[in-house]
């Protein structure tokens, strides 16, 4: 069970230290529980959509009108809705048109094999097909693996790896092929038409808007995970107690944030200018926040087990040390918040002539405190303890430093409004 005690004196005020109250705790319930219905909700808008675009396309099939323009090719178009429409428009909108230009290119090479192998005979049309075949199929399948390839048109490469199979060895006469091929693209077409109807017309889902707002949050969680590090390592307990656990479930979801960043990423792209997301809107950037953002949560990942090693200072000397850095963890999670809300509220935060001087600040006062006459001449053990806490918390602040710099960058290459 996690025990908090608090650190402050009775004098002092700060909202980041005060005693958990009843309105904190109701504050918070309710706060999750807006997060899962907002969840809920986007999860049934998005099944809705979906739906919606099911209906439009069956109308192919269900009116006569419809069925007797495309006929049986009609299953193409519910065959794409199904397969391309995703959550985000973004990656509805890059599956669709990687599936076009798949089909468009596997098909135009597809009918070029079965051209040249048309009046070959029966051994020459299995000789160039066959070669045809295992050139195309083996050197997409190359490009599939190539990591930059693989991250954004993958799934371009395998739709038409599976287009130029049917084609080439579809074994109908060249005119046949063409008008097939015809049929079937435009019916595709009309598929991908009606998910991108949906997609960006009806409560339109952004990738971007997500990656913004989950690059944010980020910043709060770890100022949260550093403060309560503070909270724990000068928490007063017995010496037949342990040191109060740290919740750290925070820090280890921003950790393990990679993949879906990417994904985000990718998708975000492939959308369309809209809200405060313009064309060429630099997410590369936003990729490298969350790189030095997880490198950050890995330090202090570092530090929870720091504090609950068996290699612990005395209360004496935690307390020598107590006030200095618990200033400085105040600082941090101040700092970060501030980081957060820049990029929430894309305006800019002033880090050259606030956030760096404070940091700097900071890294100068813990080296005066390394080097504290309260600090010398104490037992090698202990020693080593403080000098390894002390020097995980100048790792953080090094760290905060770097990342406010590419905040700063991230503001200058989108355009973020100055305060």
């Amino acid at each position: 069970m996690s025990t908090t005690i608090d650190i402050t004196n009775e004098n002092e005020t700060s909202y980041n230290y005060k005693k958990p109250s009843k309105l904190s705790f109701l504050h918070s319930f309710s706060s999750v529980i807006g997060k899962l219905y907002e969840q809920h909700m986007q999860r049934v808008i998005h099944s809705i959509k979906v739906g919606i675009a099911l209906v439009l396309v069956s109308l192919l099939y269900l009116l006569d009108p419809l069925f007797e323009q495309v006929g049986e090719n009609a299953m193409w178009a519910i065959m794409t809705v199904v397969v391309v429409f995703e959550f985000f428009a973004g990656a509805t909108l890059s599956k669709g048109l990687l599936r076009g230009l798949g089909t468009i290119l596997g098909g135009g090479l597809g009918c070029l094999a079965a051209i040249a192998a048309d009046d070959l005979g029966k051994i020459g049309n299995a000789v160039v097909v066959g070669v045809s075949v295992f050139i195309f199929g083996a050197a997409a399948t190359y490009c599939r693996m190539i990591p930059s390839i693989k991250k954004r048109y993958d799934y371009g490469f395998m739709i038409f790896i599976l287009t130029f199979n049917l084609v080439a060895v579809s074994g109908l006469r060249a005119d046949k092929v063409l008008e097939l091929a015809r049929e079937r693209l435009s019916t595709i077409g009309m598929g991908f038409a009606v998910c991108m109807f949906t997609s960006l017309l009806i409560f339109p889902m952004w990738a971007s808007d997500e990656l913004h707002r989950l690059t944010s949050s980020k910043f709060d969680k770890l100022a949260c995970c550093i403060e309560d590090c503070m909270k724990a390592y000068f928490s007063v307990v017995s010496e037949k107690e342990r040191t109060p656990s740290i919740n750290v479930s925070g820090c280890k979801s921003v950790l393990h944030s990679k993949s879906s960043d990417e994904s985000l990423a990718n998708f975000a792209k492939w959308e369309p200018w809209h809200g405060r997301f313009g064309l060429h809107y630099p997410w590369g950037k936003y990729m490298q926040v969350g790189e030095l953002v997880r490198e950050l949560a890995s330090i202090i990942l570092s530090m929870q087990e720091c504090l609950e090693s068996s290699l612990q200072p005395s209360t004496t000397l935690q307390q020598a040390i107590k006030e200095p850095c618990k200033s400085v963890g105040l600082s941090l999670g101040l700092t970060m918040r501030e980081l957060g809300e820049s990029i929430m509220n894309m305006k800019r935060c002033q880090v050259k002539v606030l956030t760096l001087p404070k940091l700097e600040s900071i890294k100068l006062e813990l080296i005066l405190l390394s080097s504290s006459p309260n600090l010398k001449g104490i037992a090698n053990l202990e020693s080593l303890a403080i000098a390894n806490f002390l020097f995980l918390l100048m790792e953080i602040v090094d760290k905060v430093e770097v990342l406010a710099k590419e905040v700063e960058a991230l503001g200058e290459a989108a355009g973020f409004q100055s305060k």
